[in-house]
């Protein structure tokens, strides 16, 4: 669920442009400045830029994220906040935990997939819907889509326009989404995790933390649950595999 935090004022923000060697505008970053926003969620529609974000309250000791978060851009330079999108108090069932969540356009309408954690106490999918793509949303079930403990909703939809719905925690599986996007056919899929498909698991989660000097060199940090001081410092070390050889690599 953890994603790199980007930051936005909470009105409409216009941010100075930067310009490189090359002449390329570039916004501020991060580009969200006044709240701790996370799980940024990308969605071009009609040649416009969406990101939608959790948002992570100030002052709290670990995550105590109540909302999302909506922004765009024409130009990825200058920013607008569309403000809270959906929040807890859509969900009547949930009370914790608005993690990362996706839009999807479809039926002439807007379709958000959010993990959130049920007031039995155990993580969820639901889906609410909008008329608009910055919302406001409204649950569209009054219930979970998906129960059972899952998380980080994403949704395929290959080219003859059927639609799935992607989820893990740990394991990745899916569901065939009907029409209707808020409803599904058959069971639960599950998708078996080879390591020729999907790499070598190891004991944490690797995340890039920056390049060294050629395209060949890149440092990886491995995240543990909880995090230690030790493992955070031994494990960060150069890969060997990533990137290819001549393959340009940043962020």
């Amino acid at each position: 669920m953890l994603g790199y935090m980007i930051a936005l004022t909470p009105a409409l923000l216009l941010l100075g442009a930067l310009f490189d060697g090359a002449g390329l505008a570039r916004a501020n970053n991060p580009i969200v400045q006044t709240i701790y926003t996370t799980d940024p969620a990308p969605l071009v529609y009609n040649n416009r830029v969406y990101v939608f974000t959790g948002h992570d309250e100030d002052g709290s000791t670990g995550f105590n994220m109540r909302d999302w978060r909506a922004y765009s851009t024409s130009d990825m330079v200058n920013w607008q906040d569309h403000g809270v999108m959906a929040s807890l108090a859509t969900f009547s069932w949930a009370n914790a935990n608005a993690w990362a969540g996706q839009v999807i356009p479809r039926n002439g309408r807007f379709y958000f997939y959010v993990p959130i954690r049920r007031t039995t106490g155990s993580m969820a999918i639901g889906v609410a819907v909008s008329d608009s793509i910055t919302g406001p949303y409204r649950d569209a079930l009054g219930k979970p889509l998906v129960d059972n403990n899952e998380i980080d909703p994403t949704v395929f939809i290959d080219d003859n326009g059927q639609a799935y719905l992607y989820w893990g925690n740990p394991k990745l599986s899916y569901v065939r989404l009907n029409q209707d996007m808020i409803s599904y056919s058959g069971g639960v899929n599950r998708v078996t995790l080879t390591p020729q498909g999907f790499g070598a698991r190891t004991s944490g989660h690797l995340l890039m933390r920056k390049v060294l000097g050629s395209t060949s060199a890149v440092r990886l940090a491995t995240w543990f649950t909880p995090p230690t001081a030790a493992r955070k410092t031994s494990d960060i070390q150069p890969h060997p595999r990533l990137p290819d050889p001549g393959r340009t690599v940043g962020w």
